[in-house]
């Protein structure tokens, strides 16, 4: 499984990256703005930082819902660096530029998945990522970790080669059940991430080894 990490804070993504298990970065809107990033040129900037410090894809999402406005959006992201991703809303125009980008050559995200339905017509039109969003669905009484199994199932039984990107990663739990049904990849905060170093019984366990090296060594 690869672990993307969901931010535009670059602080975070060095963090991740010097641990040593980073793959790659996914941001959006909502993102950049919570990091004061605004206007075009200061959104592209802020891309090529990110691209900077992380060996691996990073996707970077457009803000057009027109077809022509999506493929402009696109291809001007994609020029930025090669680890570039473009991410592409699941609407009727957003798949029909999935087809376009795939046919360039260009790698794309199709994101704000919340059915099966949407992940195969994105896969079908060659998406290169899917992102189910796990914890939105959980927040309307829905179970996300189904979707994200459906969409592996559907996906192996016709051999697609779109990977399956588990995001709205919230905890844990969530990341460890999405690794149980085969996603690909998972996008969270950090703190997920560094939260799978925890065990309380991992700590005690130090803290007897130490006490115990302490003792014997003075």
């Amino acid at each position: 499984m690869k672990f993307f990490i969901d931010t535009a804070n670059l602080k975070d993504i060095q963090e991740a990256v010097e641990l040593g298990v980073l793959d790659g970065v996914t941001t959006n809107p909502s993102l950049m703005a919570k990091e004061g990033i605004r206007g075009t040129d200061a959104v592209m900037s802020h891309y090529k930082k990110i691209c900077e410090i992380v060996d691996g894809d990073v996707s970077a999402e457009v803000i057009a819902t027109d077809y022509e406005g999506i493929i402009r959006e696109g291809e001007a992201l994609a020029e930025l660096h090669p680890n570039i991703v473009v991410k592409v809303p699941m609407i009727r125009e957003g798949v029909k530029a999935i087809k376009y980008f795939s046919e360039k050559g260009i790698k794309t995200n199709c994101t704000l998945i919340f059915t099966a339905g949407q992940a195969l017509l994105a896969a079908k039109a060659g998406a290169t990522y899917v992102s189910p969003f796990v914890g939105r669905l959980d927040d309307i009484g829905a179970d996300g970790l189904q979707l994200i199994q459906q969409i592996v199932d559907i996906f192996s039984n016709y051999g697609y080669p779109t990977q399956v990107l588990a995001a709205s990663v919230r905890h844990v739990p969530h990341l460890i059940q999405c690794a149980e049904l085969g996603a690909d990849v998972v996008t969270c905060p950090l703190s997920v991430i560094t939260g799978l170093l925890n065990h309380p019984l991992t700590d005690k366990g130090l803290a007897t080894f130490l006490a115990d090296h302490a003792k014997v060594n003075g």
